[in-house]
This record gives C-alpha cells, structure tokens and sequence, in this order.
C-alpha cells in the first residue's frame, strides 16, 4: 500500500504538462501561465505540509506515451506551451496519471491511486477550467471527494469560461474556490470537509 496522504488531501494538477499546439491554445496562454505561477507556489505549500502532489495529463493521442515523452513532447523548443514545462516540471516524487478523455476519474488508475493514498479531499488546478478540470470536479463530487478549486490556478481560453465553470463547481459541486491569496492551503486543510 502506499504512504498514507497527510490530512487525507492531494494536489491534482490537471493538464498542464500542455504543449497549447491547438486551436485556441494562443488564447490560453497567458492565462495559463499565470495560473502555473501560482500551483508552483501552492505545490511548494503542499510539500511543506506533506500532500503528495499528482499531475493527470492528457496523452496528446500518443497512445504509448508515458511521463517522460508527454514531458518531452510540450518541453520541445518550438512548443508554444514550453513556459509551462518549465515552471511545473513534474518530480520524480510526484505521480503522474495519463488521461484519455476530458475527466481524470475517466479509464485511468486515479480512483484506485486515490484511495491507496487515504485521499478524501482534492485540491483541483489546471487547464482548462471548463472542459477538464470541470468533468475532473464532477466525477470526483460523484465520489464524494471534498473538493477546493482556487480561482487563481485554474485557466480557460476565457475569462467568462473560467468564472463560468468556478460558479457550477461552487454552486453543484460545493466546491471551495476562493483564491490562493484568499484561502490558505493550511487553513483548507484545517477546515472541516
């Protein structure tokens, strides 16, 4: 069995091992680098309180990719999503779950890693807002997983998409989604679920 999560939390960050080789990728940019600014500062607080840290990431079609070709692929220097590679470069300590489809929980292994860790509560960061991060909040409130999305480490193509997927995952899926400035990851995990 694997160690035991510390205050029975996980950080999830959600396809941002992302190379934005896409339509509308370019509008996803900036947002999603500022985003990465702040889950390296909240993975950072995760280490210091002992939450494992685990990247699920789409497999870009590459049906025998692994970790470290994903992480190649999006760090290659024409990659418009280089940037992200750089600042949030999976650990070798951090585990990476490789998704097919728009929902972390989706044919992968992260709702039997989950409960090998002890995990009841979710920290959900990424991109994008809306399509993935949303179905991953969904699946994982079908689970019953008490859920904190921080505003400030999730991005969309838009502004409007992101504030719109934040108020369903507030509102349908009792999510947290105050920012990182505005709720300590200490304090989240203080609180009761």
């Amino acid at each position: 069995m694997a160690d035991s999560a510390p205050h029975s939390a996980a950080l999830i960050i959600i396809d941002m091992i992302n190379d934005l080789d896409f339509e509308g990728g370019e509008h996803l940019r900036e947002p999603a680098e500022a985003a990465a600014a702040r889950i390296v500062a909240l993975r950072d607080e995760a280490d210091s309180a002992g939450v494992p840290v685990l990247y699920v990431n789409d497999n870009f079609g590459h049906w025998h990719s692994e970790r470290s070709s994903i992480v190649d692929h999006c760090a290659r220097e024409d990659s418009p999503g280089r940037a992200l590679i750089e600042a949030l470069r999976p650990r070798d300590r951090d585990y990476f779950v490789v998704k097919p489809q728009f929902s972390g929980f989706y044919a992968t292994n992260l709702p039997v890693l989950l409960p090998q860790l002890g995990v009841s509560r979710l920290i959900l960061t990424g991109v994008a807002a809306d399509i993935c991060v949303l179905f991953t909040a969904a699946d994982a409130h079908m689970r019953e997983y008490d859920l904190w999305v921080p505003a400030d480490t999730v991005a969309s193509e838009s502004d409007s998409h992101r504030r719109w997927a934040l108020e369903i995952m507030r509102h349908s899926m009792c999510a947290e989604t105050r920012a990182t400035d505005e709720l300590a990851l200490a304090d989240w995990l203080a609180s009761e679920a």
